[in-house]
């Protein structure tokens, strides 16, 4: 329901601002300064982030509509209301890419070698491979559906390519409907062809043809002695938001299974892509056959599933692709690395542990220019393998399939330590792998833990319990990134590694609170939600607006994900009005309206999309000289602040704090990669004027320089 301080108008639509977001995603794609791979990649980006939208965002938008809801959005819109913009919205960004694709992609990576052509353009020689393919390693495994009073619509399974086939019998001259799905879970979205069967010369890097069309046209072998008059593609998008009871442990996670089998069979079609050339007749059968209305068919002028495009960056390619990025040991870990140098140039005996360097003071990491592998994963590592070391607790929200930490955490287990670890069951789209995990680490000995009830815990935080001297010590990472080696090198995250006794016993509460019955309600550093987040990060806008006010110095800076809880943004505007300076970098949904007249003249909005995922969040608060600096997991969202638990910790080190206000002010300075937010929530890219500042760039640099960790390194 609306903020009933503010008119509706004074708030941009979170689903909007969600595909002005994508449409910055796909404007990478389509931008000439980025390499050939890479467009590619983001174009795959943007599908599958359209495909996750659909499957979470569309689907509750239906789902409301299906129940009657008529509850008006922050900015004034009923659910249909809302949809019928969405797609409003899509459908020239669908044509964009397509477009691309179609007519600059395909030919300029033929030109650099890379042939993605259709079954129609290839040579005798090249089809004779093709067929005996699809013979050999295709046809086995297919089965054709025929639909008729005897064979009712098949189940379309969520994001499966399907053909529709159009079939005549000879004898009887009558027609026939068939659908062949395209077995996708084994083979690769585009079969490459051997580079001698190339009349081009020199051959071509690459040559490949999308598995699609090798099945279209050989679908007279599935069905012998009729007549194909033909084929045409189509895909459906389900409902794959699982509602899940909150229940116990135990039953939380065999709900989940369920719910995870719910989800592969899928929930209501809340989309239906066709290939544009379909004829009315197949679509309406379509349309009859999955229940979708007419208003959610999406016809496409060109492949479908264009996230399959993200496969192609397997190539060895460097001249199409961005150069390639490895960060560095943080410097004040470098002695703590047990091989730093490739040419083992450290002595063994210089060896310092990170348990000794975080005892003389806090280690401020930035991924990916920190390496993970050197930092937080040394971190678990070294903790696991320390005869000292006595329990480790951590949160596990997304980590990678073959991950480093959880080997760490088996490992720890096993020379006897206590470990504990919590799981999110429910960290959408991973809820699989996160069972997989979990049950592997019981298996061996780690004590696994899934949360609060009613709650998804969503921070990224690490405790360490060492005995020293007959006293114990902790050490402590809180971040805003998962515990995930993968995306570690493609998403920018913060993470704090310290000794400081007081987060050290914020975060052993914590934990308490995470897997027991406590009631915390105060912590001594750390702000964490759903308990004290929301109450001190209003605190701190209104203590900048009565700065303001009385005339001090009063300023906002803060970097983030998504701002859309209409609290904050009513405090943000009335900041604005007592004179308070905001900027904000918000990677992506963003309802707040900067440079309102009378209302938010104040508050400048950027976005930075490029080559790294922005994660990070940040935010700092002048106070009157007393500046004050924050980083941790939550955007400024409801769900942060209210639903999630969630920990925000202050950085006290000046030097530290001095960092990260010098790497706002790089996103904001930001003249390539950034885009500005209007005040009707669109958003126009910077063009540099002169010197190009690229923030991401910027930062590659400097890390490349290795003056990453002196005072005067970030700019």
């Amino acid at each position: 329901m609306a903020n009933p301080a503010l008119a509706p108008e004074l708030y941009i639509n979170r689903e909007l601002s969600w595909v002005a977001f994508n449409q910055r995603v796909l404007c990478q794609a389509l931008s000439e300064h980025t390499p050939l791979l890479e467009q590619a990649k983001f174009s795959a980006i943007f599908s599958n982030n359209l495909d996750e939208f659909f499957m979470v965002r569309v689907a509750s938008l239906k789902s409301q509509i299906e129940a009657g809801v008529q509850t008006l959005s922050d900015d004034g819109f009923t659910p249909g209301q809302q949809l019928a913009r969405v797609r409003d919205a899509l459908h020239p960004l669908l044509d964009q890419q397509q477009a691309h694709y179609r007519l600059y992609l395909k030919h300029q990576l033929a030109e650099n070698g890379v042939h993605l052509v259709d079954y129609a353009r290839l040579n005798r020689n090249q089809q004779g491979w093709i067929n005996d393919y699809f013979q050999n390693s295709i046809f086995p495994v297919l089965t054709p559906l025929a639909v008729d009073p005897a064979h009712p619509f098949p189940f379309i399974s969520n994001l499966s390519l399907n053909i529709a086939a159009l079939i005549r019998d000879p004898d009887t001259g009558q027609q026939q409907f068939a659908r062949v799905k395209v077995p996708q879970k084994n083979l690769p979205r585009f079969v490459e062809l051997p580079a001698d069967l190339s009349e081009h010369n020199p051959a071509p890097v690459y040559t490949a043809v999308p598995l699609e069309q090798v099945v279209a046209f050989n679908l007279e072998l599935l069905f012998p002695g009729m007549e194909i008059e033909g084929h045409y593609f189509f895909r459906v998008t389900r409902d794959a938001d699982l509602e899940l009871r909150d229940l116990e442990a135990d039953d939380l996670m065999e709900a989940l299974q369920q719910g995870l089998r719910k989800r592969r069979m899928g929930g209501e079609v809340v989309r239906l892509e066709v290939a544009n050339e379909m004829p009315d007749a197949v679509v309406d059968l379509l349309l009859e056959g999955t229940g979708v209305e007419p208003e959610d068919l999406y016809r496409i002028n060109g492949p479908l599933g264009l996230d399959d495009l993200m496969s192609l960056m397997a190539m060895p390619l460097p001249e199409l692709k961005d150069k390639p990025h490895r960060g560095r040991t943080a410097a004040a870990l470098a002695r703590a690395q047990k091989n730093l140098l490739e040419d083992g140039s450290i002595k063994a005996e210089e060896f310092e542990s990170i348990f000794s360097v975080l005892r003389r003071g806090d280690v401020l990491l930035h991924h990916p220019f920190d390496l993970f592998s050197t930092s937080v994963e040394e971190f678990i590592n070294q903790a696991a393998d320390d005869a000292s070391v006595l329990a480790i607790k951590m949160t596990l929200y997304r980590v990678s399939k073959d991950s480093p930490i959880i080997a760490a955490l088996i490992r720890a287990a096993e020379n006897g330590k206590q470990v504990m670890a919590l799981v999110e069951l429910k960290a959408r789209f991973d809820e699989d792998n996160n069972i997989q995990w979990a049950r592997q680490l019981e298996r061996s000995g780690v004590h696994v833990v899934y949360g609060v009830i009613g709650l998804k815990t969503h921070t990224k935080i690490t405790l360490v319990v060492r005995k020293e001297k007959e006293r114990l010590r902790s050490y402590c990472h809180i971040a805003t990134g998962n515990y995930n080696s993968r995306t570690a090198q493609l998403y920018t995250d913060l993470g704090l590694l310290s000794a400081r006794p007081e987060l050290g016993q914020d975060l052993a509460e914590l934990f308490n609170y995470l897997t027991g019955f406590s009631k915390q309600q105060n912590f001594r550093r750390l702000l964490v939600a759903p308990v004290t987040l929301r109450r001190r990060m209003e605190e701190l806008i209104r203590r900048e607006t009565e700065h303001a006010r009385a005339g001090r110095p009063a300023a906002i800076k803060a970097k983030m994900n998504a701002l859309v809880d209409p609290a904050i943004i009513a405090l943000l505007y009335e900041a604005s009005q007592a004179g308070v300076q905001i900027d904000l970098v918000v990677r992506g949904m963003c309802s707040l309206r900067p440079g309102v007249e009378g209302v938010s003249e104040n508050i400048r909005v950027c976005s930075v999309i490029g080559r790294f995922l922005e994660h990070s969040r940040m935010f700092w608060f002048a106070n009157d000289g007393a500046n004050e600096m924050y980083l941790g997991s939550a955007d400024w969202m409801g769900r942060n602040l209210d639903r999630r638990v969630e920990a925000v910790v202050p950085i006290e080190e000046p030097s530290l704090h001095a960092r990260l206000l010098r790497l706002i002010d790089v996103y904001l300075h930001d003249n390539c990669t950034a885009w500005d937010m209007r005040s009707d929530g669109s958003f126009q890219r910077r063009i540099p004027e002169e010197e190009n500042r690229a923030a991401q760039l910027t930062l590659m640099e400097h890390w490349r320089s290795g003056l990453n960790d002196s005072d005067d390194a970030t700019p």
